[in-house]
């Protein structure tokens, strides 16, 4: 879900899609048959393109045009050669996506992200940081990407592309590696970059939801879980130049209702720094 390091000109959002929301895809949309010892007890056709499409969308963000907000936090470790992975800090952040109803049928996901790091020991907000690489101390700039209506991506039988892209990505079937068992559904995505972003690249991540309510209609929006791990660059902010090595992310996070839900430390921070990232809502037409 992250992607936030800032070495491209490609916002998070224009690599949303690519960091794991969604499988890679576009045809007739199939899905892998679902594997595991409860895949029999699904009630969803998910070998139906129009079905298989649906629960991406209600699993990702909502079935209604409405906003929907995830909170997560991890670590992030350093890696360089073959020394072992180096934790640095930890994070925290907030995404918060508009599924959009499109004419013909299809969907656009838009929305935003901001992230704040926090001290190893202490648990603080950094605002520095002592880089252990290169012994300087780094002004710590929070990860705070978005985008609007026409930089988002397209959702539909035909794959999930970036929307500003659709006459330069072809259609592809839409293949989603659903599992199953005891009383969990879950979605194995493997990230795809666009042509021109900088490696090294590399994301992992699943998402989970309760059985019951993937196979409930009526649930639309679904209460989804999800961990992720990804290998990016270093951040912009580190100054590491050319110094070789990346960084592995480590984080979980849910849904939330709202952005009430968030932890008030961070809440406090976004609205006096980054208040237009809290909300998802398009502007009025």
């Amino acid at each position: 879900m992250m992607d936030h390091n800032g070495q491209t000109s490609l916002s998070r959002r224009d690599l949303l899609v690519f960091a794991g929301l969604a499988s890679l895809g576009a045809g007739c949309a199939l899905a892998l048959p679902p594997v595991g010892p409860a895949a029999g007890r699904l009630r969803v056709d998910l070998a139906d393109p129009a079905e298989n499409l649906r629960q991406v969308v209600r699993v990702t963000a909502s079935l209604d045009e409405e906003e929907v907000p995830w909170w997560f936090n991890g670590i992030i470790y350093g890696m360089v050669g073959d020394e072992a992975p180096r934790p640095l800090f930890h994070f925290e952040g907030l995404e918060i996506y508009w599924m959009a109803h499109l004419s013909d049928g299809s969907y656009e996901l838009t929305g935003g992200t901001l992230s704040f790091f926090r001290d190893l020991e202490t648990g603080e907000m950094l605002r520095e940081f002592r880089n252990p690489y290169t012994g300087k101390v780094n002004q710590v700039k929070a990860a705070a990407q978005g985008g609007g209506r026409g930089r988002g991506f397209n959702y539909s039988v035909d794959g999930i592309r970036a929307s500003w892209r659709l006459d330069d990505i072809p259609p592809e079937p839409l293949r989603l590696e659903w599992h199953a068992a005891r009383d969990t559904v879950w979605l194995h995505n493997r990230t795809a970059y666009p042509p021109g972003t900088p490696p090294p690249r590399e994301q992992r991540q699943t998402m989970f939801v309760p059985l019951a309510q993937f196979n409930d209609p009526t649930v639309r929006n679904l209460p989804t879980l999800f961990s992720s791990t990804v290998i990016q660059p270093w951040f912009r902010w580190m100054e590491m130049g050319d110094a070789p090595g990346h960084t592995i992310w480590h984080a979980g996070g849910t849904k939330i209702g709202s952005i009430d839900e968030l932890p008030a430390e961070f809440r406090e921070r976004a609205e006096a720094e980054h208040p237009e990232r809290l909300t998802a809502r398009p502007p009025a037409a």
